[in-house]
């Protein structure tokens, strides 16, 4: 026996000291991790320094490279320019001139204080060296006018119109404006009309329209110009689709004055009900009534003025005399493109991004609907006067009345039959708000669901549950042990039962306060569930009533656009019965 426990002791310290070897050796080892894992962060440190200083000089030669592609560009601008000028004025230079000469005359004419047959012997030399430039013969046709020569006048117009028609045209109808001489400039207008194709006007055409709307370029007693417009009409009316293009357009146009609701309107609704999207864009839609009913009021309540409209037709008068013509635009806009690429340093993107904005900006041509539709709902962008509005809506009414009937058919199809009411967890709907007694029931109900199904997770379990009597079992063997001579493990059972007791009873305790706090809880929002339900069935009838009473208002505005038609607004119309058909 005492054998035994020798080689027992003997094995253990073998086997200690075999595990203190193997110890330090496993220290050595982590030691020496340690070591090569700091040189491992050494490295990664040293790696980071460096791809942080490529990066930062990959940075810095990009940044070369695009300061040289920029100087580059910029250079290549300013030659280009220089050579792109040298062109314009080889070719085009003596437009300049004629263009300069022109707003020379119209000014001297304007002072008198030039001689006339030195403004004769001007423009002569000047038709001799443009041959080919349409405002040269206009020149010659001006001079001939101050001198009262008829024949020469006549001859100039004929040649001029042969060059380009329709911008002698305008021309002359605004000269004839600026002179006051409304027949012949109702004629010119006639023409200048007649040279257009109504599914590419330029803004320049509304301005125009806008003269003769309030009665600046004379009397129309033979109905020329209202002619006109009915034939565009009429030959846009033909096209597959019109009168579903004028509906869409016209739509557009009545929803874009939609006002927006004020962020304290319905609260609840807002808040508790996922149907409010739709409820705010149909009220929206009810309070548009009223925002198109004084939109109209306004500006046929409105007396128009004209002083501002004759200075935007001296301005068109200007521009027409000034403005590049059509052969130079090529040459023109590439000058244009060269000098943003000089202006911004050489960014050729964004001398691109500001080409493309300026051509859009003077090249957008529409047709003659969409330039009344423009001209009525959107008069700061169209640069539309008051006249031009009346006189735009009025021949547009009954496609403006289609189109609006249709924008209030739409929102109503888009009227909810029922409105959700979403609190928390309680999700359900009402036709009308009214049903409170219902929905209060409801919400109580789910409530009290709620709460026993709470509750009756709140318990405990099963080892909690059993430990009162298993404690006191164990405290009582313990108990035993301790009479039966067993002192230590008697004394622990008694220890672990009383531990397993008090245990049962302090879970016990707190599940009782639980269930305490969770009823209160539930019953918190009973209360408050209660009082957001009446509100926001509240808030549902004031909507429905709200609604209906705005959107009664659509037939004011119906009522209001059938009793106009275009000859009340277009000053000094023949009185004859004439009407401009828009059907």
């Amino acid at each position: 026996m005492s054998e035994q426990r020798v080689i027992s002791a003997a094995n253990l310290s073998l086997i200690e000291n075999n595990l203190q070897t193997i110890y330090r050796n496993i220290e050595v080892v982590n030691n020496n991790v340690d070591v090569v894992n700091q040189r491992v962060n050494a490295i990664d440190q040293n790696v980071n320094v460096v791809y942080n200083e490529v990066a930062k000089l990959a940075a810095e030669f990009q940044d070369y490279v695009d300061m040289a592609v920029k100087q580059h560009n910029l250079e290549v601008a300013l030659a280009n320019i220089i050579k792109i000028r040298q062109e314009l004025e080889k070719k085009y230079g003596h437009y300049d001139e004629v263009r300069r000469t022109t707003t020379g005359i119209l000014q001297a004419d304007d002072l008198g204080i030039v001689r006339k047959d030195t403004i004769s012997t001007a423009t002569e030399e000047l038709m001799i060296s443009n041959p080919n430039y349409w405002l040269a013969p206009c020149l010659v046709a001006i001079a001939a006018w101050i001198n009262n020569q008829q024949e020469l006048a006549e001859k100039a117009l004929h040649e001029a119109i042969k060059r380009n028609d329709e911008k002698t045209s305008l021309l002359f109808a605004l000269i004839c404006r600026r002179a006051d001489r409304k027949d012949a400039c109702l004629k010119w207008t006639q023409r200048y009309f007649a040279n257009q194709d109504e599914e590419n006007l330029d803004r320049k055409c509304i301005v125009i329209i806008d003269a003769f709307a309030s009665g600046l370029l004379g009397t129309d007693s033979e109905g020329v110009i209202s002619r006109q417009m009915t034939e565009w009409l009429n030959k846009l009316s033909d096209k597959p689709g019109f009168v579903e293009q004028q509906t869409t357009q016209w739509s557009e146009a009545i929803n874009a004055k939609r006002p927006p609701l004020t962020e304290s309107c319905y609260p609840y609704l807002k808040k508790y009900s996922r149907t409010w999207p739709v409820l705010e864009h149909i009220m929206e839609g009810a309070y548009l009534h009223a925002e198109v009913f004084n939109y109209l009021e306004n500006i046929f309540s409105q007396e128009a003025s004209t002083d501002s409209l004759k200075e935007q037709l001296d301005e068109e008068l200007m521009k027409l005399v000034t403005d590049f013509d059509d052969e130079e635009l090529p040459l023109r806009r590439e000058e244009k493109f060269n000098q943003f690429i000089i202006d911004f340093e050489g960014d050729k993107k964004r001398a691109q991004a500001s080409m493309k904005v300026e051509q859009t900006a003077f090249e957008e041509r529409k047709n003659f609907t969409q330039l009344l539709t423009d001209a009525a709902m959107k008069p700061e962008s169209s640069h539309a006067g008051i006249s031009t509005q009346k006189f735009a809506i009025a021949l547009s009414r009954d496609w403006i009345i289609n189109a609006y009937n249709d924008v209030t058919a739409q929102n109503r199809m888009n009227i909810p039959n029922e409105i959700e009411i979403n609190i928390d967890s309680f999700n359900d709907k009402t036709t009308d708000g009214k049903d409170e007694r219902e929905l209060a029931d409801r919400f109580n109900s789910l409530v009290d669901k709620e709460k026993t199904e709470a509750l009756a997770k709140l318990k405990l379990s099963m080892f909690e549950k059993y430990s009162l009597w298993g404690g006191g079992a164990i405290g009582v063997i313990g108990l035993i042990m301790i009479i039966s001579g067993n002192a230590l493990f008697g004394f622990i059972g008694i220890i672990a039962g009383i531990g397993l007791v008090i245990n049962h009873f302090s879970k016990k305790k707190k599940l009782e306060e639980l269930r305490s706090k969770l009823e209160t809880q539930f019953e918190e929002k009973r209360s408050s569930g209660t009082q957001i339900l009446l509100a926001t069935l509240a808030e549902v009838v004031d909507f429905r009533a709200e609604f209906q009473e705005k959107d009664s208002e659509s037939q004011k505005v119906i009522d209001y656009l059938e009793q106009i038609s275009p000859e009340q607004y277009i000053k000094k119309l023949s009185d004859s019965n004439r009407r401009i058909r828009i059907s």
